[in-house]
């Protein structure tokens, strides 16, 4: 999302793009002098480049060609780069752009060279699977997430969308790059097991579900340490036109013996089985491993009285990689230690019954800008989890409040040693 982080230089070619990322694409030619673009540009930019696209989805052949390369897209969600998408098979949809338009090559060429780096997809997991290549869609385009999306329909007509629910005819949404699409994209599951856990209990890991087991495949030995089984937020943290949300689990902790937090262990939907899950919705269920006995047994050796964080992000860009300013990080958690007493961490409590309990810990306290060195420019901060009993806050069959900036409840999730 670039709520946080407008993408205010356009550095493109028609052959390739340099990305407002961490991970600029691979160029194939000269690139066009630096410009310095306000967002009201930006987004005239890509609207331009939106409404061209609409008009050439006017011809039958161009729709069956984008949709063939939309399925076979290896990226999430089937994400295309813009750019390279004209660029590619010898200038293809950008010759359709430019004829169905009525524009010139030159006029075109201008607009993608004045464009932030764009990705194209059906953001709607229901739009994706309905669309079979009819005129029957729009094209919108939003720079910041939950802006009100401008679409618009193949005779080129401009409507502005809802920025809270999709209509119900397919959208393909032109929005900034989020997509690393320089790193190879994911390999398809291996695991039956994760295939299950994705497919089988939510539907394609639609809804919220992602935690079952299904079909004759036996559940792995269970790996002690601290789980996650259930979770609520009160928002997906992602407006529909930039798709699924993808919510992630970290475990903070000190950073060697220096005043500073680090990340030992992320769970999420790119990380192998026991650290997988895949939540798509506010709601999720199922069991996920966050952090193992013997990994937390390694850290309290190194770090004697120094407690460990679960500190919950929705992911924009890297996988498993923290990515949001310093300042929001370190106003994040120095206003949830100010509201709960600094008992923001958690620690096994495991009594002499073998009762294994993950229990409120007074949290590393010397957090410095240094501290959030591995937190860099976009994802959004859902929160650090404190204990009800301390936040004083309680939801039915949760034990653990995911507290925000400013101390706001942004969900629940449900914690356990095994």
């Amino acid at each position: 999302m670039l709520n946080k982080r407008l993408c205010l230089v356009a550095l493109a070619s028609l052959a390739g793009t340099i990305a407002c990322s961490d991970h600029p694409s691979v160029t194939t030619g000269p690139r066009p002098p630096q410009a310095t673009v306000s967002p009201p540009a930006v987004a005239a930019h890509a609207e331009a480049l939106a409404r061209r696209l609409a008009l050439a989805l006017r011809s039958p052949a161009f729709r069956a060609y984008l949709k063939a390369r939309l399925d076979g897209s290896p990226f999430r969600e089937h994400k295309l780069h813009f750019q390279r998408f004209l660029a590619d098979r010898d200038r293809h949809a950008f010759r359709e752009l430019a004829r169905q338009s009525g524009a010139s090559a030159g006029d075109v060429e201008r607009e993608v060279a004045a464009a932030i780096p764009l990705e194209l997809y059906f953001p709607v997991r229901a739009h994706r699977r309905v669309w079979a290549g009819s005129s029957n869609v729009l094209v919108a385009t939003a720079i910041a997430d939950h802006d009100a999306p401008v679409a618009f329909d193949p005779q080129g007509n401009r409507m502005v969308l809802s920025p809270d629910r999709p209509p119900p005819t397919p959208v393909l949404a032109l929005v900034p790059v989020e997509t690393d699409f320089n790193a190879p994209p994911p390999p398809p599951r291996l695991s039956p097991l994760v295939e299950c856990i994705a497919e089988c209990d939510g539907g394609g890991g639609g809804g919220g579900g992602g935690g079952g087991w299904g079909g004759s495949v036996d559940p792995p030995p269970v790996t002690p340490g601290l789980y996650m089984t259930r979770s609520h937020f009160v928002q997906t943290f992602e407006g529909w036109l930039k798709g699924s949300p993808e919510f992630e689990v970290h475990i903070l902790g000190q950073k060697g013996q220096t005043d500073s937090l680090t990340d030992y262990q992320c769970a999420g939907e790119h990380q192998p089985v026991p650290y997988y899950f895949d939540q798509n919705d506010r709601d999720w269920s199922g069991s996920v491993l966050l952090f193992s006995k013997t990994q937390l047994d390694s850290y309290n050796t190194v770090h004697p009285g120094q407690n460990v964080r679960v500190f919950l992000v929705e992911d924009d860009d890297t996988a498993c990689q923290i990515k949001t300013s310093n300042g929001a990080m370190q106003s994040t958690l120095m206003s949830v230690d100010a509201g709960n007493q600094a008992l923001t961490a958690g620690k096994d409590t495991t009594g002499g019954t073998l009762q294994r309990l993950w229990k409120f810990a007074r949290a590393f306290l010397k957090l410095i800008e240094e501290a959030a060195s591995l937190i860099d420019t976009s994802d959004e901060i859902v929160g650090n989890a404190v204990q009800d009993s301390i936040a004083v806050e309680f939801h039915e069959g949760f034990n653990w409040i995911v507290k925000g900036e400013g101390n706001v409840t942004n969900g629940w999730v449900k914690l356990e040693m095994r």
